[in-house]
This record gives structure tokens, C-alpha cells and sequence, in this order.
């Protein structure tokens, strides 16, 4: 697949299964996320790599963040399941420097192309993912789960595995026109 066919018809899976990247694979990953654009060339990211084991501790966190929020049984059993989506999670943290000459939203920018990149390298190599978010991003609990400093921001979860439903080949690009407007 060549990186213009890739990019032009790229589609988020959610169901996945093992297995998950590894070695190479996962090299590959998680260089093409330190590759993305980075004003000031700060690297304002930090990859928590969860899996095996890992999402046991990851389901108790989020678990725990869910109880402190006051959310409900059900929401509380979403947090709890939600790392059994998948055999494989990348949280990507911001690790943003509020008094540096780039803004801060420039910063989070970076860490968030980080996270498409690397779901695009693990589409390349036959897997594929779904980048999370939701209210647990900003969750105290969770944050300091993940070490986060008063500045950081947790940008999402990108859950990786293998796809598996198999999507088409070929996803028609939707016009354009509605989204664009030459000035």
C-alpha cells in the first residue's frame, strides 16, 4: 500500500484482536509517532506502551478514575472493560512546557500527530487501531496514573491489534467541497 492510498483511505477499527505489533513492527510505530511535526523541536510526548499484564493495571486505573468522577455502575464497568478492547494500547501524553516560545495548543498539536502517525505506520504494516479519548483524559486520578505534570495533557489512547473485521480495499474519499473553501 503505497503512502497516498493509505492516507486517502484510512478507516479506525475497533474490533480488534491479538495479535498486537511487536519488535520491528512496533519500532517502526512508535519512531513514526517521534517523527511527527514538532515546532522548536521539543518532542512534547510520552508514549505508555500497555499491554499483557499492563491493561490489568491500566482497567484498575481507569476504574478508579471513573469512581473518583462520581460516574455511574455502568460507566464504571466501560472504564473497567475498556483496555480488553484491544491487545494493545499507546497513551500519548503531551508533555507540554507552558513558558516555552511554542504555544502550548502548538504542543499538543505535535503529540496528537503523533498518535495519527502511529496508527498510519501500524495500518501500514496490517494492523490498525481507534484513537480514544473521553472524559478519563482528564481525570486526576488517571493523570497522575501517567505521571502527568500540572501542564501535560493526555491526548488520547490508541488501541492496536489486529483488525477483526476486513474492511474494503478500496473507501471512496468523500467530496471535498463541503469542507473547503479557496480564499
Amino acid at each position: 500500500m503505497d503512502a497516498l492510498e493509505l492516507l486517502v483511505n484510512r478507516r479506525s477499527a475497533s474490533r480488534l484482536a491479538e495479535p498486537a505489533p511487536a519488535g520491528e513492527q512496533l519500532d517502526n510505530i512508535l519512531r513514526a509517532g517521534m517523527r511527527a511535526p514538532d515546532h522548536g523541536t521539543l518532542q512534547p510526548w510520552h508514549f505508555f506502551i500497555i499491554e499483557g499484564e499492563g491493561r490489568d493495571r491500566f482497567s484498575a486505573l481507569l476504574e478508579k478514575g471513573a469512581v473518583a468522577a462520581g460516574q455511574d455502575e455502568k460507566a464504571i464497568e466501560k472504564a473497567r472493560n475498556a483496555p480488553f478492547r484491544a491487545p494493545m494500547i499507546i497513551a500519548v501524553v503531551a508533555k507540554c512546557q507552558p513558558q516555552h516560545k511554542v504555544p502550548v495548543w502548538e504542543q499538543e498539536m505535535s503529540a496528537g500527530c503523533a498518535v495519527m502517525a502511529m496508527q498510519m505506520a501500524a495500518v501500514a504494516q496490517g494492523y490498525n487501531g481507534i484513537w480514544r479519548s473521553g472524559a478519563l483524559t482528564d481525570s486526576p486520578v488517571v493523570r497522575e496514573g501517567l505521571n502527568c505534570g500540572a501542564d501535560d495533557k493526555i491526548v488520547g489512547f490508541l488501541y492496536l491489534g489486529t483488525p477483526q473485521l476486513k474492511a474494503s480495499t478500496t473507501v471512496s474519499v468523500p467530496d471535498t467541497t463541503p469542507f473547503v473553501t479557496r480564499f
